[in-house]
């Protein structure tokens, strides 16, 4: 696609995203059964060990920009979960559309990798083992990424992830510790990359919430990349909220700036 026609694209990317906010925000008016609160996952590294409602299909879109330097990197983030129980769920996302102006195939357009996930979660009741904490629980996550990119995990990988989630006072945490099992041609790379996720949110009002995350990763024959984060969230109704923030990396490694936006939603019931 010719350079002078990324606005336009870009421009879609965000009529797409205002419309499926005003569709939503017209379906909760118009439907009196409100469906169940969502549990956002988006738009932090770290998930939570929580799942989404039991029965429901829930959804998360998101629209991405990175920048370091003069490389850019523009991103349709989805995911796409479903629990079938308060304890037991699955989770499939990825990239429905990149553009990489520093693709090892060139700039251009393409998918990005997919990734299947299982989720276990153990509640440690109300007030959970450490007194002041509060909803405690852990979570463990495992599952597998197809390489349908262009520029990702290149071959099959596995990752496992561990989730422990607790209310302080006011605030919420989510912290993670991830390893994923990578397969590279490069002889300098090791196979393994683990990486660490933790994040505190609070809700300012009824509808109004925010959150700040650092995380990293580390791989052998890499350098090690860390990055803050930052961003806000309405509740659009009880099965819909957008969200949007900032992210940079610290150090001088990887993507330096990444801004977003996005939403998570009910899509349908799939059981009485």
């Amino acid at each position: 696609m010719p350079q002078h026609e990324l606005p336009k694209v870009r421009g879609l990317l965000l009529v797409t995203y205002a419309a499926i906010v005003g569709v939503t925000v017209a379906r909760a008016e118009t439907n009196p059964e409100s469906p169940p609160a969502v549990t956002p996952y988006r738009p932090s590294v770290s998930t939570p060990a929580q799942l989404s409602s039991p029965g429901w299909l829930e959804g998360e879109f998101g629209l991405l920009h990175a920048r370091n330097g003069g490389a850019e990197r523009d991103s349709v983030p989805f995911a796409l979960k479903y629990a079938f129980t308060p304890d037991w769920g699955i989770r499939l996302g990825g990239e429905a559309w990149v553009r990489d102006t520093q693709s090892s195939d060139g700039p251009g357009y393409a998918i990005g990798d997919t990734a299947l996930i299982i989720k276990r979660r153990f509640a440690m009741g109300a007030r959970g083992t450490w007194g002041a904490l509060r909803n405690a629980a852990v979570g463990v996550e495992g599952g597998v990424i197809e390489p349908t990119g262009r520029d990702g995990v290149g071959k099959t990988a596995y990752a496992i992830n561990s989730i422990f989630s607790a209310d302080l006072g006011m605030w919420h945490s989510d912290s993670n510790v991830f390893v994923t099992r990578l397969t590279s041609d490069d002889p300098s790379l090791g196979h393994w990359q683990w990486g660490w996720a933790s994040s505190l949110s609070r809700a300012m009002s009824e509808r109004i919430s925010v959150g700040g995350e650092l995380s990293g990763t580390r791989q052998s024959g890499a350098a090690d990349t860390a990055q803050w984060l930052v961003a806000g969230s309405y509740l659009l109704s009880s099965g819909s909220v957008v969200d949007v923030g900032v992210a940079r990396s610290l150090g001088h490694s990887g993507i330096t700036t990444q801004v977003f936006c996005g939403i998570t939603i009910m899509l349908a019931h799939l059981r009485p």
